[in-house]
């Protein structure tokens, strides 16, 4: 073997132990106790107050922001402290709150200007029957170096959800241009408050092998003259891909890629 051949093999060695690494993370991280597939239902708060099979309480929005209140036999904590009879949230954000209630937590947040309460139940079946997600194996050419190209100042885009006339506002800084399978291409990229880079799109799999709605990346770190790397070995299903209580935002128009990349998680065994 030449020492050509030699550095291509330990290359690939290099990319399959870590994608193996990352995916046993990842199937961690899909089979947490309260992640999304612990999701039991998705309730658009009004201002009148609803009870709900899943969550204590009567729960309510209005002026004042998202209103519980609890019987005499029903609790919550909320930052560590048990609370009974009316609770105030306030005005939540998209990141909300999360409060528990014995082992479940119940998740209040904002979604498109709409208050939900969404509970998490560890002992939800999708949770506890998730077997993994399948994949296609692992790739190099799946792996390219691409160019940030900074937008003159960052663009607050509006996307559609796979929620029926809800729409999402992503912040995006700039997007990233790349070669791949012969095309030269760009993905439009979103940033999130601790400064990483993501991409929600779609491609000629999608509704094939992949999710139809799409999937989404971490771009990687950001070298000193801009380029980053990109791997869509390790693209991700959104969290709509498995339950149909989510919120997913889709895709912008101009990250459709025309091309198939066969990378990356598939369309999951198990959705809801």
């Amino acid at each position: 073997m030449s020492g050509q051949e030699a550095a291509a093999t330990a290359a690939t060695g290099s990319l399959v132990a870590e994608w193996e690494r990352w995916r046993r993370e990842r199937d961690a991280e899909l089979a947490e106790p309260h992640g999304f597939l612990s999701i039991t239902g998705l309730h658009w708060l009004t201002a009148e107050p609803q009870r709900f099979d899943d969550a204590p309480g009567a729960w309510s929005n209005g002026d004042h922001g998202v209103v519980v209140v609890l019987r005499d036999d029903e609790d919550l904590v909320v930052d560590g402290v048990p609370v009974h009879g009316e609770y105030r949230f306030g005005q939540v954000s998209v990141r909300g709150v999360v409060a528990a209630w014995d082992d479940a937590l119940i998740e209040v947040a904002d979604r498109g200007g709409h208050a939900i309460v969404r509970p998490h139940h560890p002992d939800n079946p999708l949770r506890v029957s998730y077997v993994g997600t399948p994949t296609y194996p692992p790739d190099a050419r799946w792996v390219v170096v691409a160019r940030y190209l900074p937008f003159d100042r960052p663009r607050r885009i509006t996307v559609n959800t796979v929620v029926d006339g809800l729409t999402h506002v992503l912040d995006a800084p700039g997007e990233v241009a790349f070669e791949l399978a012969g095309h030269q291409l760009r993905l439009t990229v979103f940033g999130d408050r601790d400064g990483s880079l993501g991409a929600l799109f779609r491609d000629a799999t999608s509704g094939t092998t992949t999710y139809a709605a799409g999937r989404e990346l971490f771009i990687g770190q950001l070298s000193p003259d801009g380029a980053v790397i990109v791997d869509f070995n390790r693209a991700t299903n959104p969290p709509c891909a498995y339950i149909d209580l989510a919120t997913c935002a889709l895709p912008p128009p101009e990250n459709q890629l025309p091309v198939s990349i066969e990378a990356g998680e598939k369309t999951p065994h198990q959705h809801t």
